[in-house]
């Protein structure tokens, strides 16, 4: 049986970073602009676990706009409810990263199932793919938001295993996000680490990943290998 390939979308297809290029309009000091990303991304993914947590769920985009709201407190920047707004629309319209596309073409090519596995909404993710030319490459989008969870829930792995119908040594979560990983690989799945950044450490969890790749091209080179 073909393994399906089921890759996370925020860090992994698309790049959270490209939401610099906005900031660096709004803010009365654009110096700041990659500091501030950095602190927004990191806090939209605490307020998704701690709600996790709390079993609070709400919609991952109320978790980004809590974020940007905390982040624009917390860094004294004095962006207008305006400034909020247009920040939020530029998160729904981040681009992917050049080595998508290729990739998904690969394993495509190799009669392998592609979709996209997010703590975004189906609708969310379904309109920033499209933007960012992604979308015709996905066999399916399958979102936390059928079950009400966050990731790394191992109920939201189960959901994904469920949704696709397939055996866990026969399904590959794909991320940039170490939690990610881990969570997948705790659940039984197989693991593949997009370590996009040289420097990035994995988490001294004793889990480790299946494969850690550079970006990926490479993952779809050696799982097709």
């Amino acid at each position: 049986m073909q393994p399906v390939i089921a890759l996370d979308v925020y860090g992994t297809l698309i790049d959270t970073q490209g939401v610099t290029v906005e900031l660096e309009r709004r803010l009365k000091q654009p110096e700041k602009a990659l500091e501030f990303a950095r602190r927004w991304r990191e806090k939209q993914l605490e307020y998704s676990f701690r709600r996790g947590l709390m079993g609070a769920y709400v919609p991952f985009s109320e978790c980004t706009r809590d974020a940007l709201l905390f982040t624009d407190r917390s860094m004294q920047t004095g962006l207008s409810e305006n400034d909020h707004d247009h920040l939020m629309a530029s998160y729904a319209e981040l681009p992917a990263f050049a080595d998508v596309a290729p990739a998904l073409d690969k394993f495509h090519q190799a009669g392998m199932r592609c979709v996209a596995f997010s703590n975004g909404t189906r609708e969310a993710v379904e309109k920033l793919l499209d933007r960012a030319g992604v979308k015709a490459h996905m066999d399916d989008i399958i979102s936390v938001d059928e079950i009400k969870r966050f990731k790394p829930d191992p109920v939201v792995y189960a959901h994904l295993r469920d949704r696709l119908e397939t055996r866990p040594e026969h399904t590959w979560l794909v991320s940039s996000n170490a939690f990610d990983v881990i969570g997948a690989t705790h659940a039984g799945l197989r693991s593949a680490w997009v370590r996009r950044s040289p420097e990035a450490p994995f988490d001294p969890w004793a889990i480790e990943p299946s494969m850690t790749v550079a970006d990926l091209e490479e993952l779809a080179d050696r799982v097709i290998a």
